[in-house]
């Protein structure tokens, strides 16, 4: 048996990672590690340039059950950009625009995101208890992804018992109007105590400088179980 923190991540929009070009910003099917400790951070109140207090959160494992992924959204923005000359020590943007006259550049960009997303989450592998009371009355906002997505409900944290992550995410309450609900896929890190099965995925969302946004790969492994959780009382 095992301590595992749970929590759940649910909002009308997700933004859930991948690789982020000028000109499309996508999204996957569900968070990764980057993701999910970048939120526990905002909860705690640290900062990005904040080394030490981002890097003992690399000692928390992680685990995802995705409930719903969602129906994809895309977003479409215009975007501008001056020529070299233009934008040579300007005072602020606006003066840089205003200086290239006709010469600005448009650029449409794509945002993707995904609607009506439910998540689960389950955290090991460090002391949970200040991690938890950070998620209930968290210090920074908190956001599926982007600031344009705010999360529907509290994130009702659960420190628990469990002989592994599958079997904690198992003990999720769901919220009522909901029903019961099966995942479709469990995520872990790699672990010795997950059940047997599943496939191994590289992603790459390990944080190597978050100030820098600069990301690792790590081996995941991607478990279909016959998890099912029932709603709240």
């Amino acid at each position: 048996m095992g301590e595992y923190l749970v929590f759940t991540l649910t909002a009308a929009m997700a933004a859930m990672g991948e690789f982020a070009g000028h000109e499309r910003r996508g999204t996957l099917a569900w968070p990764g590690r980057s993701a999910v400790l970048g939120l526990c951070a905002a909860a705690l109140g640290l900062r990005r340039d904040d080394r030490e207090g981002l890097a003992a959160l690399e000692a928390v494992r992680t685990a995802v059950a995705v409930f719903d992924e969602g129906l994809p959204l895309r977003d479409f923005h215009t975007v501008q950009t001056v020529p070299g000359a233009a934008a040579k020590r300007p005072d602020s943007r606006p003066a840089a625009l205003t200086r290239a006259g006709r010469a600005v550049h448009t650029t449409v960009t794509l945002r993707d995101y995904r609607t009506g997303v439910h998540v689960g989450v389950a955290l090991w592998g460090a002391p949970l208890g200040a991690l938890a009371e950070a998620l209930r009355r968290p210090v920074f906002p908190l956001y599926f992804g982007r600031k344009s997505c705010p999360l529907a409900l509290p994130p009702a944290p659960r420190v628990l018992e469990a002989p592994d992550p599958v079997a904690a995410l198992a003990a999720l309450p769901l919220p009522p109007w909901r029903g019961a609900a099966r995942a479709r896929l469990v995520a872990c890190d790699v672990d010795p105590a997950l059940p047997s099965g599943g496939r191994i995925e590289t992603r790459r969302d390990r944080a190597l400088d978050r100030a820098g946004w600069h990301f690792g790969p790590r081996e995941v492994i991607v478990l279909s179980p016959d998890l099912r959780l029932g709603s709240t009382p």
